[in-house]
């Protein structure tokens, strides 16, 4: 039975822990729907794991959807939420319903996520959501702003108040979940307790309802990249690097190909 935004909802008023991760192409996904996560992120942090880019900001639509469109095709059974990158819903409610749209449509998207929760954000988010397809919200540290912000900050207890108004604003136009970002852990605890709608931590401490990272970070495919709130759960890095070298050498040494690896004509048995 595929997993739903109900899901999440039902999770939060059983006090259950909410598991989530990013994912950007078929065989993650599917192993992530085979570990049990409740939902999938289809990250715009695909700009900085998958291309190298220094921020999510170079993110591009139309990638995000053939990603996201193969992250669908891996995870059947499980929610997936399309991240919506920068430039694809801050010009007008129109041009964020016709990208919400072409995530459900053409990528297979249950549903979609937007950074903020300001005016505009909350206006986006109400247009996505009377088209109908459901929407994330996000509020903290977003790194979308990252431009206007300066660069990523911890959100601390001096903007308790911008941060409540933000998250009810969004709560008001019927968002189903909010990810909260690099936040004091109390603060985060605070706001999950007083929302009615599930929250979903990154580098936001214990008290969310629920937790989600990248999953290069977890897998050890981010390189020197090593913020706080992630932990390293195995070093694929260095497991693939003793591969590739060991075919190298194998490939050198007139190893490999070895005879179990090779054709013959058809005559030969």
């Amino acid at each position: 039975m595929k997993k739903d935004i109900n899901s999440l909802l039902l999770k939060k008023n059983r006090g259950e822990k909410i598991v989530s991760l990013t994912a950007y192409d078929y065989i993650t996904a599917r192993l992530e729907e085979e570990a049990g996560v409740d939902f999938i992120l289809v990250g715009d942090s695909m700009a900085m794991v998958v291309f190298g880019e220094e921020n999510t900001l170079g993110a591009d639509i139309d990638v995000m959807i053939a990603h996201t469109k193969a992250v669908t095709r891996g995870a059947v059974n499980t929610l997936v939420i399309g991240d919506m990158p920068f430039g694809s819903y801050e010009s007008s409610d129109s041009q964020a319903v016709k990208n919400a749209e072409r995530f459900h449509s053409e990528g297979g998207a249950d549903a979609v996520k937007l950074e903020g929760g300001n005016n505009r954000s909350v206006s986006r988010s109400k247009a996505i959501i009377d088209s109908g397809i459901p929407v994330m919200g996000h509020v903290g540290l977003l790194p979308q702003s990252i431009s206007e912000t300066g660069g990523y900050r911890v959100v601390y207890s001096d903007r308790r108040d911008e941060l409540f108004e933000e998250a009810f604003a969004l709560q008001q136009t019927g968002v189903f979940s909010i990810v909260l970002e690099c936040i004091e852990e109390e603060l985060a605890g605070e706001l999950t307790e007083a929302l009615t709608v599930p929250t979903i931590g990154i580098g936001a401490g214990r008290f969310t309802d629920g937790q989600i990272l990248v999953v290069n970070d977890i897998l050890g495919l981010s390189g020197d990249f090593k913020p706080r709130f992630v932990k390293k759960f195995v070093k694929l890095d260095e497991m693939i690097l003793e591969a590739l070298k060991t075919f190298s050498n194998e490939v050198r040494d007139g190893v490999f190909p070895a005879e179990r690896n090779v054709y013959h004509s058809r005559e030969e048995k």
